[in-house]
Parts: C-alpha cells; sequence; structure tokens
C-alpha cells in the first residue's frame, strides 16, 4: 500500500505543480478581482503539495518529529503570506508566493537528502524572513540609498578582498568564513550592493571617463572573486554589470566592446588558472576523468537521465550519489525524484519570477531605482540559468546554488533580502501610479 501511495503521489506532485505554474502566466492576463482569486488558488496548490510531500517523506522515514517539523513549515508559509500580504497590501502577490512556493520546494528536497540540514535551513528561512518584513519600507522611505554609490563600492570591493585574503578554502575555492560558528558566504551579498554601487555610478555617468572608473570598479569586484576561484559569482558580477550598463547608456558599442573583453579575459583565464582549465575539461568530457574531477556532473547527469519526465518519486532515486548535492546540484535531485515536467515547470516558475521583476523595473519613473531592479532580476535569471545549465552540462559547472531551493544560509538570506527589495520597489511604483491617478482626479475636478 506504501508503494502505491508513493507512486500515486508523484503524479499528484506534478499536476499541482502545473497547474500552479499555468495559474503563473495566466495572471498576467487578469483584472485585479480575477487575479486575488487566482492567488489565492495558487496558495491551496501550494499547500496540497506541500502535505503530499511531506506524507511520502513520512511513510519512508517513519520519524515522528518529522510530522512537528511539517507543521511548523506550514505555520511559517502561512504566516509568510499573511504578514507580507497585511504589512504591504501594495506588495505583489505573485513574487509572494513564487518566494513561498519555491522555499517550499527546497524544503521537501533537503529534508529528503538530510533531515539534519532541513532542520538548519528552516530557522535560517524563518530568521531571515522576519529580516526581510523590513527591507520594503526601509527602500520606501530611505531615499538616500541613491547617494552612497561610493560607500557601496568600498564596502563591497573590501568584504571580497577580506574573503579571498581571510577565508577558508572549500573544495578549491576561498568563498566563506566562519564567524562564532556561523558560516557566511560575503559575495552572496556584495552582489546586492553591487548592484545599487553600479546603479549609482552609471547614472551619474556624464561622460566616457564616468563609464571607465564605473565599468574599472566593476572589473576590480570581478577580479577578486576570479582569484578566491568563485568563478560562479565572477560570470553573474560580470553579466549584470553588462546589462546595467547597455540599458544605462544605451551604447549598444559598450555591450559589444565588453562582451568582446569578458571573451578575451575567459581565454586568459583558462591558460592562468588550473581551476578554470580543470572546470572546462571536466565540462568538455566528465567521463575521461570519472572516477575524479568529472565525477561530480557525471552523477548529475545519471541522476536526470534516471528521473525521465515523471521521476522516480520521493526516496526512490539516489540523489545522495551525487557530492554536495543540496547545494550545487539540488536541480538534479528534483529532476531525478519529481521528474523532467515538474523540473520545467520549476524552471517557467523561477522566469515567471524574472518577467514580474522586468515588469516592474519598466515601469518605475525614478531611473535609480529602475536600473536596481533590472540588476537585481538578471542576478536572479544568471543565477538560475547558471545552475541549471551546469547540472545539465549546457555550460561548464559553476557551483552556485539553486535560489530558494538549494540548502544554503548566506543564499537563502541574500535572495529573501533581494525579493524584499523588489517588493519595496513595486510598492514604490503602485505609489507613483497612485500618485499619478489622483493628480488626474485633482484636475479633473478642482476644489
Amino acid at each position: 500500500m506504501t508503494n502505491l501511495i508513493i507512486q500515486v503521489s508523484k503524479y499528484v506532485i506534478i499536476i499541482l505543480m502545473a497547474i500552479y505554474t499555468l495559474q503563473s502566466y495566466v495572471v498576467f492576463r487578469k483584472d485585479e478581482d480575477d487575479a486575488d482569486f487566482l492567488f489565492l488558488r495558487q496558495n491551496v496548490i501550494m499547500f496540497c503539495m506541500h502535505f503530499v510531500s511531506f506524507m511520502v517523506l513520512y511513510l519512508e522515514m517513519e520519524e515522528s518529529q518529522l510530522l512537528f517539523f511539517y507543521g511548523a513549515q506550514v505555520i511559517y508559509l502561512a504566516a509568510t503570506l499573511v504578514l507580507f500580504r497585511n504589512l504591504y497590501p501594495k506588495a505583489s502577490r505573485l513574487l509572494i508566493n513564487h518566494m513561498c512556493m519555491l522555499i517550499s520546494i527546497g524544503m521537501i528536497m533537503i529534508t529528503r537528502i538530510s533531515y539534519d540540514q532541513s532542520i538548519k535551513q528552516f530557522k535560517i528561512a524563518a530568521a531571515s524572513t522576519v529580516l526581510a518584513l523590513f527591507i520594503p519600507v526601509i527602500i520606501r522611505k530611505l531615499r538616500l540609498i541613491t547617494k552612497w554609490a561610493w560607500v557601496y563600492a568600498v564596502l563591497g570591493i573590501g568584504l571580497l578582498g577580506l574573503v579571498a585574503v581571510a577565508a577558508r578554502s572549500t573544495y578549491g575555492a576561498k568563498i566563506a568564513f566562519t564567524v562564532g560558528g556561523i558560516t557566511l558566504q560575503p559575495s552572496e551579498f556584495v552582489k546586492i550592493i553591487f548592484v545599487f554601487c553600479m546603479a549609482g555610478l552609471l547614472l551619474r555617468a556624464k561622460s566616457f571617463k564616468d563609464i571607465v572608473v564605473a565599468t574599472a570598479l566593476a572589473a576590480l569586484h570581478v577580479l577578486i572573486l576570479v582569484v578566491s576561484t568563485d568563478l560562479g559569482s565572477a560570470l553573474i558580477f560580470f553579466i549584470t554589470y553588462l546589462i546595467m550598463l547597455y540599458v544605462a547608456s544605451r551604447n549598444a558599442l559598450y555591450l559589444a566592446a565588453g562582451l568582446g573583453a569578458g571573451s578575451l579575459a575567459a581565454v586568459a583565464a583558462y591558460f592562468l588558472f588550473s581551476h578554470v582549465r580543470v572546470r572546462v575539461e571536466v565540462w568538455l568530457n566528465p567521463f575521461a576523468d570519472y572516477a575524479g574531477n568529472g565525477y561530480q556532473i557525471a552523477q548529475s547527469l545519471f541522476a536526470i537521465g534516471a528521473g525521465g519526465w515523471f521521476g522516480t518519486g520521493l526516496f526512490q532515486g539516489s540523489p545522495t550519489a551525487i557530492p554536495i548535492v543540496e547545494q550545487d546540484f539540488m536541480f538534479s535531485a528534483v529532476t531525478e525524484e519529481l521528474g523532467g515536467i515538474f523540473s520545467i515547470c520549476l524552471i517557467l516558475v523561477c522566469l515567471s519570477c524574472f518577467i514580474m521583476i522586468l515588469n516592474i523595473a519598466m515601469r518605475l519613473s525614478n531611473p535609480f531605482y529602475r536600473l536596481v531592479a533590472l540588476g537585481l532580476g538578471t542576478m536572479y535569471a544568471v543565477q538560475v540559468f547558471l545552475t541549471v545549465g551546469g547540472t545539465m552540462k549546457f555550460i561548464p559547472l559553476t557551483g552556485v546554488t539553486l535560489p530558494f531551493v538549494s540548502y544554503g544560509g548566506s543564499s537563502m538570506l541574500s535572495t529573501l533580502i533581494m525579493f524584499a527589495i523588489i517588493q519595496g520597489l513595486y510598492i514604490l511604483r503602485e505609489d507613483e501610479e497612485e500618485s499619478i491617478e489622483k493628480e488626474k482626479i485633482y484636475g479633473q475636478y478642482p476644489n
């Protein structure tokens, strides 16, 4: 009977995820009243999928504490939805729903892989959400953040430099250090600081010299990350800056020059840094060194192939055969046990987040906030692309996490802060539109 429940549950989970994903795009064509009802249905679907998944986890693990853990997650997700909606009535319901859905998927998969790690991740998510609740009001009220470009530059470069000098080496990369028993990955937070820094510098750029200064500072961020062998973050910073530069300047020559310089730098890095050569060689043929450097990506490909369209079902696959699966290869674990259809829906949900962020950016009148929204959205989209592309061998593996889904405290906190900032910008946009409507009304009916 248990096996039958497990096999049926995987199809139920796929159907629920597919319906949720479809509604993520249908909502763009709905009016406000219909959209509210659709958002409520998304919440119901999320809780149903969460329940079915934890029912399977309980049947497999047979641990009573899992029931309390499930209840705590339900309370957390419900509280997050209610608090964001009530504290910020103008906030984007779609982004709140996606945030909770992605977190719930991450908690399901991390619990399946390691119960102890899932407890840690849940505590971090809960504490980070409390902090994130204060961010939108800060963005809405504190207008001085638009004037601190050089402060952001010094802070960002200083944090990355500290990591390059003092961080411990983990799997060949210097990306984190431990303070008081807490492991921090500063590059996750510098991503946000970097976007604010570049937005300020690019908007103040009145001449080619100003563009050169901004580019040099961006290049310094990237160079420090390359020296620290944090190649994934370096690529995210680089692509984000190029997009922000093009949008701020509207000059295609800058974009072309940036792509050319980036290509030359990539070739130089291949010959100068051994770890870059290893990543490329493993990407070209992971099975040539299957027992060594190619083992991770080879196991990832096996997992994706084993999952097929419908997955093996929770606890029916072998995702733990992939080293560091909960951080770098969560997409492979999801695909193996929940299936290719579920994984495609997961990508589409992430894409829906990006579309919504772009929509917010395009409708903001303040150019600084517009660039910030664009930069944060680009960072999110590039990180998702690098994670998915790396696990599928579409691009060389970069070792970045899948936002909200992968295990990692710094990643969870920084992504929650990022989404909270975007919510603050969305509220600013709503304030602007409300102000315009009032001006139209008072203009037509003067006192």
